[in-house]
């Protein structure tokens, strides 16, 4: 049976990924996150899904390098781990992060720094085990600073690079590292956005473009597709047209 370990389980894309694995086949699936209740809910939903399958809820402090460390631990003493997905993440408000230091400090905790600590525990542990797909979810605002939100892109552009030199490491081993890195999508995290959200792609779709992209191995996967070629020309735009543009 197939191992599989979601850290930011209550998030909406890691919840839909999570269906889509217990839809496909049995699976022992653990479902890690910070509140127990929430967590829960989405395990009992899963059972209900997929009654064949076995799935566990961890309760995990997500700031403290020991306690994520004792978490991966415990997790893979039961047995090597087939993917980890590490999903969580919130998306700040950037006026309030450029008037409260704290706020600025709690989004770059919890979009990057939290997350590259995870990947990095459970990274030693595929290493050791020579096995495993780690995925960490990105987005596509880490591709380039802009001004209506470069506190969450500057914690996004910090995985990008994580992800990046993970990658470097692990590319003369079994181990894959997979880079997600979601456009614009309809969650409760983007509901706030209102008038000034582009179209926002379904998450089911978005769910299972991740699933597939990791089945494959992809080491990166743009979803939707199309926002690999958008972020393309973005990126190459010159710095006299691109600080022009209101974005």
């Amino acid at each position: 049976m197939k191992r599989i370990v979601i850290i930011g389980a209550t998030s909406s894309i890691a919840t839909h990924c999570a269906r889509l694995w217990v839809q496909d086949a049995a699976i022992d699936l653990t479902l890690v996150g910070r509140d127990a209740s929430r967590l829960e809910r989405v395990a009992a939903d899963l059972r209900a899904r997929s009654p064949q399958s076995s799935i566990r809820a961890v309760e995990a402090r997500f700031f403290d390098p020991a306690a994520i460390a004792d978490t991966v631990a415990d997790i893979t003493r039961m047995g090597a781990v087939d993917i980890a997905l590490i999903a969580h993440g919130s998306l700040p408000d950037q006026a309030e992060c450029q008037r409260d230091l704290q706020a600025c400090h709690e989004a770059l905790g919890v979009n990057a720094i939290s997350p590259v600590l995870f990947a990095e525990a459970f990274a030693g542990k595929m290493a050791e085990a020579n096995h495993g797909t780690l995925a960490l979810i990105g987005s596509v605002a880490g591709d380039r600073g802009r001004r209506s939100n470069y506190v969450y892109g500057a914690a996004k552009g910090l995985v990008t690079r994580y992800a990046q030199g993970l990658q470097h490491r692990l590319a003369i081993t079994p181990v894959k590292v997979v880079l997600v890195k979601p456009g614009p999508t309809a969650t409760p995290m983007t509901a706030n956005l209102g008038d000034k959200a582009p179209k926002l792609a379904p998450v089911e779709t978005v769910a299972r473009q991740i699933v597939d992209g990791i089945a494959k191995g992809q080491s990166v996967i743009y979803t939707p597709a199309k926002w690999r070629l958008i972020m393309q020309v973005v990126r190459h735009l010159p710095a006299f047209v691109f600080n022009r543009m209101d974005v």
